[in-house]
This record gives structure tokens, sequence and C-alpha cells, in this order.
């Protein structure tokens, strides 16, 4: 499989960007079982990528019913090796308001262990470093193109997952303020982790609808959906100018999986290989 291919997890949305054209949906089998949905492979500004719903075509699929090993294993299954990673969520800090892109560096993970997260398992043992978990080389493109359409956005910060799907009660939010994360939501853990142990770079643009609730500001639905408009239509208009900077210049970027395996190459069954072999793939 070609290499050095653009992916994009994100909301449905993606589908309504003009000029955007749809080539062909790719059903991907995997060992850690389906997809979100068929991989979509698509052409935007002269830029292939392929395109996987998070949530499904119809999102149908809660933040803990994700399959995200199936989704991170399919792209690289397809030759993906930079993801750019679209997600709603809510902002802990007041300089954080609402239409801010928030291109975060780390990851805090409340969620619950409901979640499958790592793809060594079954007698294969792999220890990958997470601890820089964004690609910075691939946020930077994304930051300049953020910065050359005019975004409002912000370089940095911790996004904490929860396991949802409730929202926060108000003692949670002030607690995770405390803990001094930036943005909050439901999605990026552990898909962010996976990625790592696949040796894909992933960066995140992690679009602010709200202040969560420590904030105490009444906002109505309408506002709320209205602030959820504008942040489809930017992140669009970030997608048409990102797509084309990054496939002329792809950053190189470590690929810690490699190292990361400790089980002996002689100790692999076949269904191990079959895994590592696409995981390990550069």
């Amino acid at each position: 499989m070609e290499r050095g291919k653009i992916g994009i997890i994100g909301g449905s949305g993606v589908y309504n960007i003009e000029g955007i054209e749809l080539i062909k949906e790719h059903t991907v089998e995997t060992p850690f079982g389906s997809p979100s949905s068929e991989v979509i492979q698509a052409k935007l500004s002269g830029t292939e990528f392929f395109f996987i719903p998070r949530h499904g075509k119809n999102h149908n699929f809660l933040p803990s019913e994700v399959n995200y090993r199936a989704n991170i294993f399919a792209l690289k299954k397809m030759g993906v090796d930079y993801i750019i990673s679209i997600s709603a969520v809510g902002s802990l800090k007041e300089e954080l308001p609402p239409t801010t892109f928030v291109l975060v560096d780390q990851f805090i993970d409340w969620t619950k262990g409901k979640r499958e997260r790592t793809f060594f398992e079954n007698g294969i043992v792999g220890h990958v470093s997470c601890a820089d978990p964004i690609e910075k080389s691939l946020q930077k493109v994304l930051a300049e193109s953020c910065q050359s359409t005019g975004l409002s956005h912000s370089v940095g910060g911790s996004y904490i997952c929860i396991e949802g799907p409730q929202f926060s009660s108000r003692a949670e939010s002030h607690l995770y303020r405390s803990f001094g994360a930036s943005v909050i939501g439901m999605t990026n853990v552990p898909e962010s982790y996976l990625a790592k142990e696949a040796g894909i770079a992933y960066s995140t643009v992690a679009m602010v609808t709200d202040f969560d609730c420590w904030k105490d500001e009444h906002c109505t639905v309408d506002e709320i959906m209205a602030v959820m408009k504008t942040n489809n239509e930017n992140a669009q208009k970030l997608l048409i100018d990102v797509l084309p900077k990054l496939e002329k210049n792809k950053p190189d970027f470590p690929r810690e999986n490699a190292i990361g395996v400790m089980t002996p190459k002689e100790r692999w069954t076949t269904d191990h290989k079959e895994i590592l072999d696409v995981l390990l793939d550069k």
C-alpha cells in the first residue's frame, strides 16, 4: 500500500464542503471489527484524502460505542500517515470562547474503562510512548492555515476526555478546570493514543461550542446550533486551505511504535503478523 496519505476523522458535515469530489467508498475489514462507516475516498482543492465520520454516517454511535481501533486500523491499512481530527468541545477557560479552534497538544484520559484502547493484546505486548500524542509538525501546518484563513484559534493546551454521553456536573467542570485543562470532549481518547500505536501523525482541531457548565451563563439551543453552524463552516474553510499545503509539504515525524513491541518476532502468530504488518508499515 502506498503510504503518506491524509486522513480526516470528524463529523458528517465534511460531506457538505463546496467543491468536494467523492471518489469511492471502501469497505475495510479489520481484525478489530468494522469502522464507524466505509472509508470515504474524496478530493478537495485537488488533494485526495480518506475520511471516516467518527459517529457514523447517521450519528448513531455514542462516544463510548465508537470502534476507535477499527477506525485507526482501517485508515492505516488504506495508507494514511497523517490524521486531522475535527472535534466539538466545551471550553474550560475564559480566554477560549465559542468559535475558537484550539490546537491542543496534550490529553487527559478521564474515561471509565469502557473503551478498547490498545492494539497490543492476546500474546503481543507493546508499550508506545504517548508523552507527545500530537505531532507538532502537523499541528504547525494547521496553525498556519488557521492564521491564513483568519480563524480565531489558539495553539497548545490539554483536552480532557470524559466518558459521556452525559455532560459534566458543575462540580466536575470546576474540578477539570483545576487540572489546568483547556477544553473538554468525549472522543479523542483513545483515538489519539491508537494513532501513536499505529505510527500515524495525529493532530486535533478542537472546535469550541460553549463554556461547558462551569461558567454561569445560560445558552439557548438556538445559540448553540448557531455556533455549531459557524464552526462547521470554519472547519470547511480550514480544510480547503490546509489539505493542499499538507499534500505539498508532508512533514517527517518519528514513529515510536516501531520500538514499542516487546514480544519477539519468533513468537508472533499469523494473526499477530497480520496486525503488526499494518501497524508497523512505513
